[in-house]
């Protein structure tokens, strides 16, 4: 299926790139972040396990377990901190 990708702040930064549009077999979002991560070493450092960053599915927060239909989009970003 055909996932939208959308990065945001530092993992803009690290991977390069505000968007993208890749093909994939998984079904959840977290399992889309560890696809990623086979893409390119900028992918793998940004999304790495280790990495504080969250996701929306189409536009609202979810969890790694969120299900992903086709046509999706998914963004990520780091945790987002204010005062």
């Amino acid at each position: 299926m055909k996932i939208h990708l959308r990065y945001f702040a530092s993992v803009r930064e690290a991977i390069g790139t505000g968007q993208e549009t890749v093909q994939t077999q998984a079904a959840q979002v977290g399992q889309l972040r560890l696809e990623l991560m086979g893409i390119s070493p900028q992918h793998a450092e940004a999304l790495a396990p280790h990495k504080a960053v969250r996701a929306a599915l189409n536009q609202v927060a979810c969890t790694e377990a969120a299900a992903l239909s086709d046509g999706d989009e998914v963004a990520f970003f780091p945790p987002v901190t204010g005062g």
